[in-house]
Parts: structure tokens; C-alpha cells; sequence
């Protein structure tokens, strides 16, 4: 495998985003969506992220992208607006190759970039992988709710991670 590239999502990639994502819509629980996503709601959904703030970004190699993630409102209130919630997907037939690293890491560049304070990572407590990620980047795990999704005839439950990525000015020692 060539060296990946990242780069800013354009409405082009929109048919192979969403390939990636339907894939899993279809067979695992990393997504809680049960129904595959048509290209017109990515294309509404994509259109509702502004590069600056909630920026949608690929992997390619070698001219193919081959991952995806997206920084999104965390919650649509206004008091929620320091915080963001990142989603990475990556192509089936690219996985343990340090792609979501690449990706995790960039949407962290750029949210700390637009000044959000904190980041929410959110997976299914049996994708223990995606968890390991975030954890490695510094997430916390902050919430387990039990039992929330029911997909593929299993009751599922979600973790919550958080990083925080600007920290308050305590005193004058540090400033």
C-alpha cells in the first residue's frame, strides 16, 4: 500500500462515502442505522457540513479513497456549540492499516483548528477496536448507556469517549 493522503471530502466522493458507510449499515454494528443511507440524504447531510467548523474529509491511497470522517454538531442547542462529535468509516478491505488513525487524528487538528473545546467519540461497546483508537488518542470514557440499540437480534449498548481540547485558563501562571 502506497502512502495514504488525506484531503478535504468533495461532493464527488459522496457515491464511495457512501458505499463505505452502507457497507456497514448492512452487516455490523458500528452504525445503529438499519436502513442504507440514499445518496440524496448524504448529499443533504454533506452540503450541512462547512469545511471551517464540521468538515467531512477522505483517505486515499493511491488515488482511490478508502476512508472517511466527519466532524458534526454534537447536539443541536446552542449551549452544546463548544463541543463536536467525530465519525470515522473505513473501506472493509483497508482496515488495521492505520487509516483511522490518520483520519482520528486530522479531525482532531481541525477541531481544535475551529476551537471546540471538547470532542465526543461514540461506538457500540462491542466494537472494541474503535474504542482502543480514541483511547489511544487521550479519550475518556465518560457514559455507557446499556441496552440502547437493538440490531442483528442483540441488544447493544454505547460508550461515550470525550477529549478535551482546550483546556480554561486556570491563573495568571498560564497565561
Amino acid at each position: 500500500m502506497s502512502t495514504p493522503s488525506i484531503r478535504l471530502a468533495e461532493e464527488a466522493d459522496l457515491p464511495t462515502i457512501n458505499d463505505i458507510y452502507n457497507f456497514y449499515v448492512r452487516t455490523c454494528t458500528c452504525t445503529y442505522q438499519l436502513e442504507p443511507e440514499t445518496i440524496e440524504d448524504r448529499i443533504a447531510w454533506f452540503r450541512d457540513h462547512q469545511p471551517e467548523t464540521y468538515p467531512v474529509i477522505v483517505a486515499e491511497v493511491d488515488g482511490q479513497v478508502v476512508g472517511w470522517g466527519s466532524l458534526s454538531r454534537f447536539r443541536p442547542r446552542a449551549a452544546y456549540s463548544p463541543t463536536v462529535e467525530g465519525s470515522i468509516y473505513i473501506h472493509h478491505d483497508f482496515h488495521r492499516r492505520g487509516l483511522g488513525r490518520l483520519l482520528l487524528g486530522d479531525l482532531i487538528e481541525r477541531a481544535r483548528h475551529a476551537g471546540f473545546h471538547s470532542m465526543i467519540g461514540g461506538a457500540s461497546a462491542d466494537q472494541t477496536a474503535s474504542i482502543a483508537l480514541q483511547e489511544s488518542f487521550g479519550f475518556r470514557h465518560v457514559a455507557r448507556l446499556s441496552e440502547v440499540g437493538y440490531k442483528f437480534g442483540k441488544r447493544l449498548d454505547v460508550v461515550y469517549l470525550q477529549l478535551m481540547l482546550q483546556r480554561e485558563c486556570q491563573g495568571a501562571e498560564d497565561h
